[in-house]
């Protein structure tokens, strides 16, 4: 099990000006829908956006402590224009 603060403070390591919104899917705290705001996913692809995700996040789910995880990514100005 992870909390979703342990889990934000993954992700800002790998991408400092990132911002995190995390959502426990089931309650059991490894289960997770994360959304990543972050000016460093600029001209990247998706795939390329969630690596850079996956790398925070390497250790977590290599244990197992992230069993599933639903990923958003998006660049500051693609999050604008979804709000």
């Amino acid at each position: 099990m992870i909390s979703p603060q342990q889990i934000e403070t993954m992700i800002k390591a790998e991408l400092p000006d990132a911002q995190i919104h995390i959502q426990d899917l089931t309650g059991g705290g490894d289960h997770y829908q994360v959304t990543v705001v972050s000016s460093q996913f600029a001209g990247k692809g998706l795939v390329q956006q969630h690596q850079l995700v996956y790398r925070a996040l390497q250790q977590a789910m290599s244990c197992e402590a992230i069993h599933a995880l639903a990923l958003k990514t998006y660049t500051p100005e693609a999050w604008q224009n979804t709000q």
